[in-house]
This record gives structure tokens, sequence and C-alpha cells, in this order.
């Protein structure tokens, strides 16, 4: 949801402050004021589909942003527009909560063309779309409007870091008990570093006290409480972007070693819409879109979510073995 960036006069230096657990976190942050109302949402949303027999899907994404002030003017952003998020919810998951810049309509909203470019007004004052974009647009409209009618989509928003990380432990304690039905696909730009709210100033900082220096907390890492508390038989995808692909795997597996989860994508900023690297506990295949691909617009997510509801089937599957 993020669509500003930050901007400072003066110098802004970010010193790195407290390290804190996850539990205090919480205990010391105020929840977004929405929370009863989205968790309410969700609960409706979960045991729709879970009766229905219907495996659910979270996927994050977008960016987060970290204010500076209690009353917030000035913030810290990153570049995520929650692409990758939106991109996957289109594709043949089942049911779906989603975070971030919205499917189907992302198409419009997220382009280079202002989607007033796509129709036009009439003599008679009646509105069409512009003949050469009717068949996308029609496409795109029917498979919007399918997953509108089963009600298989969720949309929940969210800016600022706490009110993503309120939202995450709600959302995936509400679906702790759909076990190794649920998949929980983390593709959000989380914030490493916040400014808890005791330690921000009240209203506008002034720029005439000159320039700007900051000490920053970092922020808990949730993965590991998620893993092993909030779903813990739950299939966990998480994603770990880098700039140097020398460090790519190496981290990606860390991060995988440390949370216990079942995958981590790895993906280049300079490439991450033609190929990413699937971190197994015992493999890391890579995914890439081919020239021909590219040039056809065809999105590596068409690959990602296939491939990722195969895993689940087979996460299910050995699940089950153990159970019976």
């Amino acid at each position: 949801m993020s669509t500003a960036s930050f901007f400072s006069k003066g110098l802004l230096d970010s010193g790195i402050g407290e390290v804190i657990n996850p539990d205090t976190y919480f205990q010391t942050n105020l929840p977004p004021r929405t929370l009863p109302e989205d968790e309410k949402k969700v609960k409706e949303f979960v045991n729709k589909h879970n009766k229905a027999g219907r495996r659910i899907v979270l996927i994050t994404s977008g960016g987060t942003t970290v204010p500076l002030e209690n009353n917030t003017v000035r913030f810290l952003d990153n570049f995520s527009a929650g692409t990758r998020g939106a991109t996957s919810a289109e594709y043949p998951f089942n049911s779906f909560l989603q975070f971030s810049l919205q499917p189907y309509s992302r198409h419009y909203t997220h382009s280079t063309n202002c989607f007033l470019d796509f129709i036009e007004l009439k003599n008679d004052g009646h509105i069409e779309v512009i003949s050469q974009y009717v068949p996308k647009m029609k496409s795109i409209l029917e498979k919007y409007q399918k997953v509108k009618q089963e009600g298989a989509l969720l949309l929940i928003s969210f800016v600022t870091v706490a009110d993503y990380l309120f939202l995450l432990r709600s959302v995936t304690q509400i679906m702790k008990d759909l076990n190794e039905h649920a998949m929980y696909y983390l593709a959000a730009a989380v914030s490493d570093f916040f400014i808890p709210s005791q330690k921000m100033v009240q209203h506008k900082i002034q720029s005439a006290d000159g320039g700007l220096t900051l000490t920053m907390d970092q922020v808990p890492k949730f993965l590991k409480p998620l893993v092993t508390n909030w779903a813990p038989k739950g299939f966990i995808v998480s994603f770990k972007l880098e700039t140097d692909p020398f460090l790519l795997v190496d981290k990606s597996r860390q991060a995988l070693t440390k949370y216990g989860h079942q995958i981590v994508i790895g993906n280049l900023l300079t490439t991450r819409k033609q190929e990413v690297t699937f971190i197994t506990k015992d493999s890391e295949p890579k995914m890439q879109l081919t020239e021909e691909e590219i040039n056809n617009n065809i999105e590596i997510e068409s690959k990602i979510v296939p491939e990722l509801v195969k895993r689940h089937d087979e996460w299910i599957k050995n699940a089950q073995k153990e159970n019976s």
C-alpha cells in the first residue's frame, strides 16, 4: 500500500538501536484501530472456505512504512508496490487472503497508462472500452468476477510495519486450525528497522532545527514464532531479496535453517521478474523465463504458483500419512 517516499532536509544518519523480542514488541506498540474489524472478516472467510473443504492461502505483499512522528507527517518507505503478491493471486491458488496491491485491478492501477486511456466517451454520452483493449480487459474481468462471485478473495490493507505485524499475528492464529491445509506466502517487504512510538516525537519534526539524526530499533524477526507457534503445521514460503548474486543462495539457506520453514524463494533486485531460486531443505532449483516467454509477457508467477501448489499437495499428503 506504500505510495510515497521520505525526504528530509539535512543529514539522515540511521544508527541501530535496540533489538526487541516479538512479545515485547506487541506489548509496547499499539495495534491498528481496524484490527478487530479485520479479524472478524478473516474469521468469516476462513470458516466459510474451511467448511467447503478448500485450502486457504495467506498472501502478504507490498511495502511497510516506518513513521517518524506519532502524528505522522514524515515516514520512511521502501520500493515495494506488492506486484509479486498481487500477480501471484491471479494464478490458480484456491481461496486466498491478500495484503497489498490488488490483483486484477493492478493491470490498470500499476500501469504506465492511466486506466482512462483504455476507455472513450462516445458522442451519445456512453462510455466504451477502446476496441484494441477489449480482449485483455474481458479476460481480466471474467477472472475477477468469478473470484468475486465465489467469495474466494479477501483483501486486507496495511500501511505501517506495526499494522502488518499485528495483522500477521492475528491472521495466522485464526488460520492455525487449518493445519497443513493453510499456505503462508510471505512476499511482503517488511521494514528491518523502526522507531517505537514511545521514542518518537508527538508532532511534526521541524526542519528549522537543522539536520536530522535517527537511531532506529530492529524490527523483531517474526518468522520464528510464526513457524513454531502461530502456524506450526502450515506450509510456509518466505522470500529473500538481495542485490548481490553471490549472497543470494547462502542468505536464503541461512534463513531456511534458522527458521525451519519449508521454502525460501530467493530473487535478485534486477532480475526478480525473470528468475527466482527455490531454496528447500535438500535442493535449490532455479526457475526462469525464456526470452520467448519474456517477449510474450509471460509472468514468472505463472511458474511459481503451480510449483508451490504441487509442493503444498505433497505437504498435505505427507501430513495425512503421518496422522493415519
